[in-house]
């Protein structure tokens, strides 16, 4: 039964992931053509232009996946314990913005943080804001945009954890004159960092990855590695140094949720969880 997957996967990752880190280490242009000449100049050349793209990326993504956490937790804890027999309903309307196209969302955003948009508009309408304030092109605008779009991902796993959790448990820490927040610090959130932390990994990697947002709402100062990418790639065919580049924030991503798992204690938390 797992033939078909671990085909799918051959095909679709283990190959194009060879085939990208082939090109990793290529030489040559479009034009003329690539040749494998082992070029590992092409990362440390990579770290050395786009250091602070990487750097930023990560930034933003830290930023925005803490961000997510304080939006989603609450939420999530509310339509696990508050939301009764409405729960479907609730969480329905939490992933409804995925109805609706990725590019199409992040566009709405523009209109919405507009200059003389709806909000930053009346507001200025109303002598609330300076006539030239501005948020477009800036860094707030940018963790908006990441926040909106990868908060059901933070969300999800946040109230797939929070519903595991026994009700009795909870009544017993009352029963033992534990207050509210004796109760949730000492019981529901140590039994919900599974969730938080899968919420973790589903969000700060694609995030630090995107470029859709850094394009659209971002300015020149806000340009994320994702956007060196994809330049390399679809505009200057440099596919070697962008493959290298995608390595290369590959295995920082990778490294970062190592030690994030390490710091953690992934495996403790896990067996708290299970009971």
């Amino acid at each position: 039964m797992v033939l078909p997957g671990g085909l799918w996967l051959l095909a679709f990752f283990a190959v194009p992931l060879v085939m990208m880190l082939s090109f990793s280490l290529m030489t040559g242009n479009i034009i003329d053509g690539f040749q494998q000449t082992f070029h590992w100049q092409n990362y440390t050349e990579g770290l050395e232009r786009y250091g602070d793209k990487f750097v930023r990326s990560l930034w933003y993504g830290f930023l925005a996946t803490c961000a997510c956490i304080v939006l989603a937790y609450p939420a999530s804890y509310w339509i696990a314990f508050k939301a009764g027999s409405r729960k479907s309903a609730y969480l329905l309307l939490l992933l409804l913005p995925f109805f609706v196209s990725f590019i199409l969302r992040t566009v709405s955003w523009k209109f919405v943080l507009a200059d003389n948009g709806i909000v930053l508009g009346t507001l200025k309408d109303w002598g609330l804001l300076p006539g030239d304030f501005h948020v477009l092109g800036t860094t707030f605008a940018v963790i908006a945009g990441l926040t909106y779009n990868f908060l059901p991902f933070m969300a999800l796993p946040i109230y797939v954890a929070l519903e595991r959790i026994d009700p009795r448990v909870v009544e017993a820490a009352r029963d033992l004159y534990a207050s509210r927040a004796q109760t949730f610090l000492r019981v529901v959130l140590p039994l919900s960092l599974p969730g938080v932390f899968a919420g973790v990994i589903m969000t700060f990697i694609p995030i630090s990855g995107d470029y859709v947002n850094a394009d659209v709402l971002g300015g020149p100062d806000n340009v994320m590695i994702g956007n060196v990418i994809q330049t390399e790639y679809f505009n200057n065919s440099d596919y070697p140094t962008a493959s290298a580049l995608s390595f290369t924030l590959m295995a920082i991503l990778l490294v970062g949720i190592f030690l994030y798992a390490r710091l953690l204690g992934t495996e403790d938390v896990l067996e708290a969880a299970k009971r």
